[in-house]
């Protein structure tokens, strides 16, 4: 088999840079794609916790002016896998995260310094830096969403690089008004409904998805929904119409950094087959949020504050979670007033409801290692990790029926149970009788005794690793390979 050299750019990257799921993602891909014959190379933004993490790197190439700053390209490894970085101080060398100040407001160049990233990752696939030509770029949602532009509007069509687009959140889009076009160095044709005009102005995604030669989003299901308004947030036209182009690939996790029988954050580690370690890990996150000890259901949480994820229902229904009994920790930030919302329900339940703002890693790991049940009531759910994270650790993903969590988690009916094939509990619609039938399902299933350990068992024993979507991501970048 001939080995296939791909470069995906995306603008974070774990275990080096992340604020969600895209960076667990772009971290796994090299390794995913690497038994199936392709040489993966990772392309980030050079933010300093980057280049802080890559002691030794040398430069391969500079830029005068990089849409208007001085910038060049590192080359370094970094867990043994190639890795190239865009050093760009005027764009990335800030406090704060890839995409908002300390006080998380965006930065205002925003759309700047990702059209360089975009541009530097099509200068970079198309051998246009000096370095050997990739067969294919993967651009990684928006801030790569150029990257397609660059490719079509700059340089010889007949030799350029086959490019993927992949979708992890059609919600944010890169749009960016018109006076926008004239700092991105591309030709006057680009301005046009089939390359990167959108409404009036510059859309990044759009653009992307308009102009490269396969999209992927990560999952079947949302690959169905965003054809509907609902979660097409205005492309769906565009969807439907490059429907032939368009693949749903699920996500998968890190089976080795996700395995509880070797998990370091775990006060004890555990398997499918002894559970009994899992107690160990109930009382440690107890004593981490305050709750009361007790062998009662509890409930975790461990997402994004916001309407999206369904954290405004979840407010709605502490109350009947705590009067059933159960006990709820929960792991983020987002919204203000959803953070205050929660503060305020642990003022009025003391020792069952138990909330940390921020995120911590090793926490995450002990909350799926000793929590009974994980709440994921998103509105919509592109794919979702923390759910497949559940399934791995036995902590029951209890998920509304969108997108990938409901292509990941078999529901626990009865004909599901009886044929041992229940992982977790699905509802809908995303609203408060929704989710408090569901937790009340959950309790009922939980306090039943029997029904609970099979339902934990069968989640730990579902495969979710990278393994048939590392294959599938490989036979795609053959196809369109092949194509170009």
């Amino acid at each position: 088999m001939t080995e296939l050299s791909v470069l995906s750019a995306a603008s974070e990257c774990w275990p080096l840079i992340k604020t969600g799921g895209l960076a667990d993602v772009a971290g796994a891909l090299p390794a995913a794609v690497a038994p199936h014959g392709v040489a993966m190379t990772r392309f980030l933004p050079g933010y300093p916790s980057v280049l802080k993490a890559l002691p030794r790197k040398r430069t391969v190439f500079r830029y005068d002016s990089l849409l208007g700053t001085p910038a060049r390209i590192l080359a370094a490894k970094h867990e043994g896998r190639p890795l190239l970085v865009l050093d760009a101080p005027g764009f990335f060398e800030r406090d704060g995260g890839p995409y908002a100040d300390a006080m998380g407001r965006d930065w205002l160049d925003n759309g700047l310094r990702f059209a360089a990233f975009a541009k530097a990752a099509a200068d970079l696939a198309a051998g246009r830096t000096g370095l050997k030509p990739f067969d294919v770029l993967h651009a990684h949602d928006w801030q790569a969403g150029l990257a397609p532009a660059y490719l079509v509007y700059s340089g010889d069509q007949a030799t350029r690089p086959a490019s993927v687009m992949t979708i992890h959140n059609m919600a944010f889009q890169g749009w960016f008004d018109a006076a926008f076009f004239a700092r991105l160095a591309l030709p006057p044709v680009a301005w046009s409904i089939e390359g990167v005009e959108y409404h009036g102005g510059v859309g990044m995604l759009k653009a992307g998805l308009v102009l490269a030669d396969a999209i992927t989003t990560v999952s079947p299901g949302y690959a169905e929904e965003i054809r509907r308004p609902e979660f097409g947030m205005g492309l769906e036209g565009l969807v439907v119409g490059r429907q032939d182009r368009m693949h749903g690939i699920v996500n998968g996790i890190d089976a080795a950094e996700w395995n509880p029988a070797k998990d370091a954050a775990l006060a004890a580690p555990f398997t499918a087959d002894d559970l009994s370690g899992r107690v160990a890990n109930k009382r440690a996150i107890e004593a981490a949020f305050g709750l009361e000890s007790g062998d009662g259901p509890l409930f975790v949480v461990i997402t994004r504050l916001t309407w999206q994820k369904g954290m405004d229902v979840l407010l709605e229904v502490i109350d009947h979670l705590v009067g059933l009994g159960g006990r709820l920790a929960v792991l983020g930030s987002g919204d203000a007033a959803i953070e205050a919302g929660l503060h305020a329900a642990a003022g009025r339940h003391p020792s069952r409801v138990g909330i940390r703002i921020g995120y911590d890693e090793p926490l995450a790991h002990l909350m799926q290692g000793g929590g009974d049940a994980i709440l994921i009531p998103s509105r919509f759910e592109p794919c979702g990790l923390t759910q497949l994270y559940g399934l791995a650790y036995g902590c029951v993903p209890v998920v509304a029926r969108t997108g990938g969590l409901g292509d990941t988690v078999i529901d626990a009916n009865e004909a599901a149970m009886n044929a041992g094939a229940a992982t977790g509990v699905l509802f809908s619609p995303v609203d408060y009788q929704g989710l408090a039938a569901a937790i009340s399902r959950t309790i009922r299933l939980y306090g039943a005794g029997a029904p609970w350990r099979p339902i934990q068992q069968a989640g730990m024993k579902t495969d979710n690793s990278w393994g048939r979507s590392g294959a599938a991501y490989a036979a795609l970048y053959r196809q369109i390979k092949e194509q170009r």
